[in-house]
């Protein structure tokens, strides 16, 4: 088999063990956070904060939710990790922007975040943020999760079917995922284009 049938029948593999019940969770959560007038906080770094600004385009163009990427202003970004320090910069981002029980934090991360092993311990500090003011903590993130999946309101942990994959399957399938919760009869509100143009 080529690295190609492999790598596709892995991306097989991942849907289907994808578990169907935490994804309807996760859409029941964000329909709650629209419902009662929250905002959406999407978070992620490196490939994961490129997802957060794609996704924040489908959840305010689609879904009529009020969303944001703190990665989608470098300047402030940069300033903050410059002058604080990476470990903080989103916490201090969600403080700055007012987070409060009736928002909700969505996490796009490979591992979850640790900060034994020093692995996005600024997810880490923003999610122990959002529980204290009673946020919703949300999440698509791989292998098992880390604090991310053990501190969550309700989290999607996409599936390890190789190791040496983790990565690449964990990102792909953010995508994958949030473009389910967009389309999801809970959360879509506006047509999409193409679905519209004949």
């Amino acid at each position: 088999m080529s690295f190609v049938q492999h790598y596709l029948e892995e991306a097989q593999q991942v849907t289907a063990q994808l578990n169907t019940a935490a994804i309807e969770r996760v859409v029941d959560e964000l329909a709650a956070v629209r419902d009662r007038g929250g905002r959406l906080f999407i978070l992620g770094v490196g490939g994961s904060a490129a997802n957060a600004s794609n996704a924040v385009n489908d959840f305010r163009k689609i879904c009529g939710l009020e969303a944001y990427a703190p990665t989608d202003n470098v300047s402030e970004l940069t300033a903050r990790t410059n002058d604080e320090g990476w470990a903080t910069v989103l916490a201090e981002w969600l403080k700055g922007s007012r987070l409060g029980p009736k928002d909700g934090v969505l996490v796009f991360s490979v591992g979850g975040g640790d900060v034994e092993k020093n692995v996005s311990p600024n997810l880490v500090a923003a999610i122990q943020l959002a529980k204290r003011v009673g946020a919703s903590i949300l999440g698509i993130v791989g292998r098992d999760g880390g604090y991310t999946a053990r501190e969550a309101t309700a989290c999607v942990i996409v599936p390890t079917v190789n190791p040496e994959h983790v990565t690449p399957h964990a990102e792909a399938f953010q995508a994958v995922v949030w473009h389910l919760f967009v389309s999801h009869p809970k959360l879509k509100v506006h047509r999409t284009k193409w679905e519209g143009t004949r």
